[in-house]
């Protein structure tokens, strides 16, 4: 029987498919720390702009904690296949700000701004729900489980922080255009998920040997997974409630963590 716990032992008890795996997590993090620094350079709300960066700071520290968790082990980041590069494949579907909007220096308007918390909103999702599984699988590892639980705590946060901020913004008017912003994200976020968990399992399978029986289970859970979330499960993204934790970004970055 495949369990989450079982496929996670075998990726971290294997250098080249930890490699791999910390490498796709880290390039994800590196990329979404440039995002969010650029557009805490492009937002004129000075209430807003420093909980975009602190939320960019975050995404460079666990960077840096994925890369750390390699030297540990001797291991250097290799590249990232593309169909595993899930900001990537989100951008190519017009999801989020594109880059060559955030790489001008104009100041980002009303609707750039819901853009963004709605793209974030949703994949700030993904990531809770992600870091909350290596949670219970590897919390207690002890070789990564510290790490695991502090990018676990930051996701969290996040999360707490989009749906606080796009409240915020709707109260100011403009909850139509959140909602539709936030469905369309979705819709899009659910499909790439699939695509890109099954290059994922594909390329670490190749490297792990996994049976054609194993290889053949793990497919028809994440085919399973998308069918529940595009009927279903999609809601939990597109909803918005206040946090019990408020200001969750407002306070001052913490450094990078020894792990």
């Amino acid at each position: 029987m495949v369990s989450a716990r079982g496929v996670f032992q075998q990726i971290h008890d294997n250098d080249d498919a930890f490699q791999l795996f910390c490498s796709i997590a880290a390039k994800g993090e590196d990329q979404g720390g440039w995002e969010n620094g650029r557009i805490a350079a492009l937002v004129e709300d000075q209430e807003l702009a420093p909980k975009i960066a602190r939320h960019g700071a975050d995404e460079d520290k666990h960077g840096r904690i994925f890369n750390a968790l390699l030297h540990r082990r001797g291991l250097e980041p290799v590249p990232v296949p593309d169909d595993t590069d899930y900001t990537m494949l989100l951008e190519r579907q017009g999801i989020g700000l594109a880059h060559h909007r955030l790489r001008r220096d104009e100041p980002l308007t009303d609707h750039d701004i819901v853009t963004y918390l709605a793209h974030s909103r949703v994949t700030e999702q993904r990531a809770s729900e992600q870091m909350r599984l290596l949670c219970r699988t590897l919390g207690d590892h002890p070789d990564i489980g510290r790490a695991v639980r502090m990018i676990s705590a930051d996701e969290d946060n996040h999360l707490a922080y989009c749906h606080e901020e796009l409240l915020r913004l709707a109260a100011r008017g403009h909850g139509r255009r959140i909602l539709a912003t936030l469905q369309q994200t979705a819709r899009a976020e659910v499909r790439t998920y699939r695509d890109v968990s099954l290059a994922v399992m594909a390329h670490l399978g190749r490297i792990l040997d996994w049976s054609k029986a194993t290889m053949a289970a793990l497919d028809l859970g994440i085919h399973a997974v998308y069918q529940y979330e595009r009927v279903l499960g999609v809601r939990r993204m597109t909803t918005l409630e206040m946090p019990e934790r408020r200001n969750a970004l407002g306070g001052p970055s913490p450094g990078t963590a020894p792990v």
